[in-house]
């Protein structure tokens, strides 16, 4: 079993910054790709940025430029730097990865984290 365990969310006003973390735990071998969604109220989950075990990113247009995501492989964790947060960014984030079975070497599952809700408003 893997766990995915997401902090840092919170009320910022715009223009402010948070930092998101997630930390990874379980029968993991390996992770594959990291990432975070959001989903707003009446929207559907959005890919907001991914990372490769390799470091290669990605990430939706409306972040770029405002938000960074990095990975730290020797604690399995992925974070999301978040700045000049926008109310639009106002949505739940899901911390995601592909995680490469300890106990099934080769078999790739994927995991959620329970979310964390940030908040832009003033």
């Amino acid at each position: 079993q893997v766990q995915l365990v997401e902090s840092g969310g919170g009320l910022v006003q715009p223009g402010g910054s948070l930092r998101l973390s997630c930390v990874a735990s379980g029968s993991i071998f390996s992770i594959n790709a990291m990432g975070w969604y959001r989903q707003a109220p009446g929207k559907e989950r959005e890919l907001v940025a991914a990372i490769t075990s390799g470091g290669i990113t990605d990430y939706v247009d409306s972040v770029k430029g405002r938000f960074t995501i990095s990975r730290d492989n020797a604690k399995n964790t992925v974070s999301l730097q978040m700045n000049s947060l926008k109310p639009e960014d106002t949505a739940v984030y899901y911390c995601n990865a592909d995680v490469t079975s300890a106990q099934a070497m080769g078999v790739v599952y994927e995991y959620w984290g329970q979310g964390t809700r940030v908040t832009v408003s003033s």
